[in-house]
């Protein structure tokens, strides 16, 4: 899935996107809330992670701006602590979640995974379709129990389906959750991936509607 991370401090920016790409994240970072607003309004992303204290545009406004252009990824905010008025503001506003500074690396993805669990009508953490299962606090794929290996990028594309199943995914969706902005990449490259996938899993787990994209369905769907 593919983040939006808008934060000025460069020391916490530059941790913020090495924990969000290991546990499997696409991250775009930027540093200004024009910058943010823009990307944010133009840009397919799944989340954003938000700082409220931006230079060129503060991050309340940048909030407010892009639901009221009608953008709907879930938001996680970040703000100073006891910094609680903000905060209120910040949700009024239209934000999913907020985390005061400083914070723990492993609670900021934990609110991350629940935003984005949130936005997708799940109720629970870990993914089942058929006999395959994906944890994502363990970054770990399995069938009926046996863990699969797969590449960084074949798990985001297994977590990218999995978390929207019963849905048809266009290629080109799928190209913009598992690629940043500024990837260079073979216009075959989600054919090529999707076979690697069907291989580990199984040639039926991911289903091509021709002309539309890819989708896993539930057994029962």
């Amino acid at each position: 899935m593919r983040i939006l991370l808008v934060e000025d401090d460069e020391r916490l920016a530059a941790g913020l996107r090495s924990v969000l790409e290991d546990a499997g994240y696409v991250v775009d970072h930027t540093a200004d809330g024009e910058t943010a607003w823009f990307q944010g309004g133009t840009e397919p992303y799944s989340a954003a992670i938000l700082d409220l204290g931006l230079p060129t545009l503060d991050g309340l406004t940048v909030l407010k701006r892009w639901r009221a252009e009608g953008r709907t990824f879930p938001v996680l905010i970040l703000t100073a602590r006891g910094n609680w008025n903000e905060r209120v503001e910040g949700i009024d506003a239209g934000a999913d979640d907020y985390l005061p500074k400083p914070f723990q690396m492993e609670e900021l993805l934990a609110r991350l995974r629940a935003i984005l669990r949130r936005a997708a009508g799940q109720a629970t953490p870990v993914l089942s379709v058929g006999q395959v299962t994906l944890d994502p606090r363990q970054m770990r794929v399995s069938i009926e129990g046996v863990p699969v290996h797969l590449s960084p990028q074949e798990y985001r594309l297994v977590s990218y389906l999995m978390t929207h199943a019963g849905r048809v995914v266009s290629q080109q969706e799928l190209t913009e959750q598992l690629y940043a902005q500024d990837f260079e990449r073979e216009s075959n490259a989600i054919e090529v991936l999707i076979g690697r996938v069907r291989r580990k899993l199984g040639g039926d787990f991911i289903q091509t509607r021709r002309g539309f994209g890819y989708i896993v369905e539930q057994p029962n769907s």
